[in-house]
């Protein structure tokens, strides 16, 4: 016979990991999210999704101009030792940048904030990742 307290504790916890797998299921089924935006289109509930901001590069070349001369010649120096400073890390954060932008690029990304799962669907402009996951994934509930 059980006991009615480990019996009812038994219940409180099945009750808790359902609500968390309910909560969590959205980006639990996609296999392959991205998300692709920009700073002035900021998105949460990120998860473990591969982020794409498009203006990831025009922030590091603001880094790198930051504060350069008037002067062509001089301002041209001071950009080669930066870019020298900055080394195989700075060479890798810079084409990373380029790369992601391809992607999205590729995939034919015209609004952002986007989400697409699996490189099949997209959600344009919702800025919350776990629902646009929910409205795919109802979607390809519906059609198999």
């Amino acid at each position: 016979m059980l006991d009615p307290v480990s019996t009812s504790s038994f219940w409180w916890h099945t009750l808790a990991i359902v609500m968390l797998t309910a909560l969590l299921s959205p980006l639990a089924q996609a296999a392959d999210v991205l998300v692709v935006t920009d700073t002035r289109h900021p998105v949460q509930n990120l998860g473990n999704t591969r982020l794409i901001e498009l203006d990831s590069l025009s922030r590091i070349e603001a880094e790198l101009a930051n504060h350069l001369p008037q002067d062509p010649a001089r301002a041209a120096v001071i950009m080669q030792q930066r870019l020298k400073a900055g080394g195989a890390a700075l060479q890798q954060r810079i084409g990373a940048a380029y790369q992601r932008v391809v992607d999205a690029w590729s995939l034919g990304i015209t609004t952002i904030p986007a989400v697409i799962v699996d490189q099949r669907y997209v959600v344009y402009g919702e800025p919350d990742v776990a629902k646009a996951v929910a409205r795919i994934n109802t979607y390809r509930r519906a059609q198999p």
